[in-house]
């Protein structure tokens, strides 16, 4: 599961990316359909407008605003996570698993710690920062489509590594950079990608009374 990531400062790498999507028409047109800002630093939440990666008409990565979730009319909802392990079949996402695949790009993401209490109910505990060992930015495998004009999306997740199952029983599927223009490509099989999907994790539990997370993040391993 994943409803919430956070985006530092951007590295050079995402800089100019990141401006575009800040001074494109749809940004604007966001803006004025919604009244809120495109999220470029800070925490993202469901519902949110952030840069997502996808291919452009040319088929060239391009980062375009997009609001986070898909509706669901028949249960007047909102779905924020696909499971990797039914997104090809659901008639919610299988279009957009066969041809309209994203990439969203955080710094890390945050999970909350599930547990059974002594009355044998689930418990929410501690939340956690979470991104792939040695890594400055995660990259959240995700599907996108058209609402009513604008693009939205979802975060796709998958069964959770040993290194964070003590935390939740889902974690977002997270590739390396050098396999991002092929997750996003029309004429890959999502499939051929998913071994490559990062499960070495590190995590930093979130300082519970400020719920800040220090600039420069010190994590413990569990693998």
């Amino acid at each position: 599961m994943c409803t919430r990531y956070f985006m530092d400062d951007a590295p050079k790498e995402l800089a100019e990316m990141l401006d575009v999507v800040l001074h494109s028409s749809l940004a604007d047109k966001f803006v004025r359909k919604y009244g809120r800002p495109i999220i470029t630093k800070g925490e993202v939440r469901p519902t949110d407008i952030a840069p997502v990666i996808a291919p452009n008409k040319a088929g060239i990565q391009t980062a375009y605003p997009m609001k986070w979730g898909f509706s669901n009319p028949n249960h007047n909802s909102t779905i924020f996570n696909a499971r990797v392990e039914t997104a090809n079949s659901k008639p919610t996402f299988k279009d957009a698993w066969n041809s309209h695949r994203c990439i969203i790009p955080a710094s890390y993401y945050f999970e909350w710690e599930h547990f059974k209490g002594d009355n044998g109910k689930e418990k929410t505990g501690s939340k956690y920062a979470i991104q792939p060992g040695g890594a400055t930015i995660t990259w959240l495998c995700g599907l996108y489509r058209i609402e009513n004009g604008f693009p939205v999306f979802v975060v796709l997740t998958k069964e959770p590594s040993e290194s964070v199952r003590f935390i939740h029983d889902r974690m977002p599927m997270i590739l390396p950079e050098d396999k991002i223009n092929d997750w996003i490509s029309p004429e890959t099989n999502p499939t051929t990608l998913l071994k490559y999907a990062l499960d070495n994790m590190v995590t930093e539990k979130v300082i519970e009374d400020n719920n800040q997370i220090p600039n420069q993040l010190m994590f413990d391993v569990y693998n």
